[in-house]
């Protein structure tokens, strides 16, 4: 079975985005050292996944080739397959991606069980979040970014039960984020 990853960028106090979706409070530019790690999680990755709201500004972004980033990351973000989880899309205006609507379990356990590499989750704040309450993903990375917040979208939202993580690793990087790699402690 394919492995489900979270790759999300994170304040010290765990909020994804500040109160009105502000994105202002991440480290840039990042170091060497931290692109090598994103590309070593990103290297057996086969598939996007998204929620709409964030594909909506994702996708033409990477499209557009957004300024500071490298050529081959640009190529790869375009070039690898996006599956969008929409209860509001019936097909996907954007190429190289597809629309996956229906019970999110469901969804996400037939995309796993289908042949490919690992897919890689990068937010939408409602995706993460059911993601996370339903013990959907095999990996969590959290890139905290050495900023507070206060408040805004949390990463873990209210649970309805505690989420028993294991830490594999810490990694801090010269640009003064840390990354987080854990995996969920399944009974």
């Amino acid at each position: 079975m394919r492995k489900f990853k979270l790759q999300v960028q994170t304040s010290v106090d765990g909020y994804m985005a500040g109160p009105n979706g502000e994105m202002d409070w991440m480290t840039f530019p990042w170091t060497d050292d931290i692109n090598t790690y994103i590309d070593a999680l990103t290297q057996p990755v086969d598939t996007i996944v998204l929620g709409r709201k964030l594909a909506e500004g994702f996708i033409p972004a990477w499209e557009s080739g957004p300024e500071g980033e490298d050529q081959e990351s640009i190529d790869w973000m375009n070039n690898t397959p996006k599956v969008v989880i929409s209860a509001s899309l019936t097909e996907s205006p954007w190429k190289n991606a597809t629309v996956a609507g229906g019970d999110l379990v469901d969804t996400v356990n037939r995309l796993k069980s289908q042949p490919g590499g690992d897919m890689i989750a990068y937010g939408g704040g409602t995706l993460v979040a059911n993601l996370i309450a339903e013990g959907l993903l095999d990996e969590l990375h959290l890139f905290v970014n050495p900023t507070a917040l206060g408040a805004g979208m949390p990463v873990f939202p209210k649970l309805d039960a505690h989420q028993r993580l294991h830490l594999v690793t810490a990694r801090p990087f010269d640009c003064g984020i840390t990354a987080l790699h854990l995996e969920p402690k399944r009974s």
